[in-house]
Formats: C-alpha cells, structure tokens, sequence
C-alpha cells in the first residue's frame, strides 16, 4: 500500500514537539518546585532583619565579592575548556555554573550533582564531545577539590589552635590521618595524570563486578586519557587554574571576614578560618544547602569563641540570603537553557 512521507513526516514531527512540550513541562514543574520548596523553608523574614542591619554601601561591597568569586570559579572552567577548543566563550559559562550551583545546592547531597549540565552545556551548544566535554568537568573538578583541600589543610590548622575540638580526645591521630588523605587525594590524582596514569580507570578495571567493556567505563577511560593530555599538552593553563582556584578562595574567605565584621562579630584570622572549615564541612551532610548543619556549625564555631548565638545565626542568614539569590538564579537559568528544544540558541 502507498504510504505519503509528506504525512508521515508531520506525523513524525508533530510526536516530536508534542515529547518536546511534555519534557519542557515535566523540567519547569521540577525547576519550579525545587525553588518553591526553598523558598518556603528559607526563613525570608529573618534574612530580611539581617540585611536591614546592613548599609547599601556593606550589601554592594559583599555582591561584588560574590561576583568576583563566580567569575572566578567559571574562568577556572573556561581555561580548561579553552585549551580543547579555544572558541569557547566565557560568558555563556558564568550561566552554566549558576545554573549547576542552583541544581547542587537545591537537592539532597553534598554541594555536588549539577555537573551533568555542564557536560550537556558544552555538548549542545559548543560543539565539544560528550567525551571530551565531561573531561573538562573532570578537571574542573579535580582542581577544585585540590584547591579546596588547601583551604582545608588551612582551616583544621587553625581548628587545632583553637578550643573547637576540646570536646574530642586526643584528636590528632584521626584528624591528621584524615587531613593527609584529603590533601593527598587530589594532587596525586593530577600527578598521575601527568605520567598518564589513569587511577580511576584502573580502580574500575580491577573491581570484578564491573564489567570492562562497558559504556560508562570506557567513557571514563576516555574522559581521563584527555585529562592527562590536558596535564601534559598545557602544564601553564593547568598552573592557571590551580591559582585562580585560590584567588577564588582569597574571595571566599574575604567575603566571611566581611560578613562577621558588617554585623559587628570580632573575630582573628585563626578564628575566621576554623569558623569558615566548619561552615564548607557543613555542606557535605546530605541535605539541601546543608538545612541545619550550616547554622549549628556557626552557633557551635562562634559559641566557643565567645559570640552569642544569635550573632551566628544572623551571619548564616547572610549567608544564606547570598546562596539562594545565586541557586535561584541559577534554575531560573537552568530552566530557560533546558526546556527549549533548540538549546544552540541558548542565551541568558
């Protein structure tokens, strides 16, 4: 019998945009509840107290630093990425990350599970490979848990100086031990990615219950043989990364300082960072932005160095007032760049 392409063409089509309206629906209820739920559990009448303690000139100063701090995290990305493909905007990236800071911080875990959307950011609308857009996340990663475990190393320091663990009994042995794996872990990782060494790989292809000839593993294989042939083809972009990872830190830290002394909280600089060790270690319980850890992380912290606990709790509605401004932004963002079926034209 004759079939009309021409009809089964619209067919075909109309199937399509009528999947692509269900899976734009099904992605902007998800974005939307994501955010409702945030919000109601946000205490927006608190943070509103808090900023009202503030001037125009303290609010202003603390956005900039904020958006010091993004385009620093993003330029860490954008530098890797550039060395692949050297086309690469910038722009277009500071979204991409608001966007996976919005996912991560809106969703149970700790601060981690948006990456996938930068590896569909750069596939769908860059032109990079799946493989080669997810090597790029791997290093960003790998540089940014490098960076961070500085920042630590420097915090449980400063947290063995102060009183914060006159709580636990003889500490040094666990914590040491724990610091030396954190610090180790990621700085022997790029190490044997220089020497093209390939540790996770490895690590797979020697679990038995997982088999070798897998999609995922050899994704990762691949993934990580472009990871070391960025380690090895651009050791000065590598070095860029790694100290604009700790300019962002510098930010980061800054920031804290100037949010505990805008609110009249007198802290040192051993203080300052014990506090601030306790707050990122917060974000590792599995709950969305940390709920709860982070403000009795800071009561805790700020308790032992003689401030009182309401004086903690405004720091962290401060805190959070800045980190739902940037993940709300960041799924409205994601929302806009996701739910069109042509995301080539995707523009924040």
């Amino acid at each position: 019998m004759y079939s009309d392409p021409m009809s089964e063409g619209r067919v075909t089509s109309g199937r399509r945009k009528t999947y692509q309206l269900l899976r734009s629906l099904l992605i902007v209820l998800i974005l939307s509840g994501l955010l409702w739920w945030a919000l109601k559990k946000a205490p927006l009448e608190e943070i509103g107290v808090t900023l009202k303690r503030l001037t125009l000139a303290q609010i202003g100063i603390l956005l900039a630093i904020n958006v010091a701090v993004i385009l620093l995290i993003t330029a860490r990305w954008w530098l890797i990425a550039r060395a692949g493909k050297r086309s690469t905007p910038f722009l277009p990236l500071v979204w991409y990350r608001l966007s996976v800071f919005g996912l991560s911080y809106f969703t149970p875990g700790p601060q981690v599970g948006g990456e996938p959307l930068q590896v569909i950011y750069l596939q769908q609308n860059h032109g990079f490979t799946y493989v080669h857009a997810t090597s790029t996340v791997i290093m960003d990663k790998l540089i940014e848990f490098l960076a961070n475990f500085i920042l630590l190393a420097v915090g449980l320091w400063a947290v063995f100086r102060t009183d914060l663990l006159s709580i636990i009994d003889n500490p040094s042995t666990v914590w040491l031990s724990g610091l030396g794996i954190l610090l180790v872990w990621p700085i022997l990782h790029i190490s044997l990615l220089y020497r093209n060494i390939l540790p996770a790989s490895k690590v797979l292809n020697a679990l038995p219950f997982i088999p070798q000839k897998s999609k995922a593993v050899r994704m990762v294989t691949l993934s990580e043989k472009l990871a070391a042939a960025f380690c090895q083809r651009h050791p000065r972009v590598l070095l860029g990364t790694i100290g604009v990872s700790i300019l962002s830190l510098v930010g980061i830290t800054a920031e804290y300082f100037l949010m505990a002394d805008f609110l009249g909280i007198r802290l040192d600089v051993i203080e300052i960072f014990a506090a601030l060790t306790l707050l990122q270690l917060a974000f590792l319980v599995p709950l969305p932005g940390g709920l709860g850890a982070l403000e009795a992380s800071q009561v805790f912290a700020l308790g032992v160095f003689g401030q009182p606990a309401s004086a903690a709790i405004s720091l962290t509605l401060l805190q959070r007032a800045r980190d739902i401004l940037n993940g709300g932004l960041g799924l409205l963002i994601a929302g806009k760049g996701l739910h069109r079926p042509d995301r080539s034209r995707f523009r924040p």
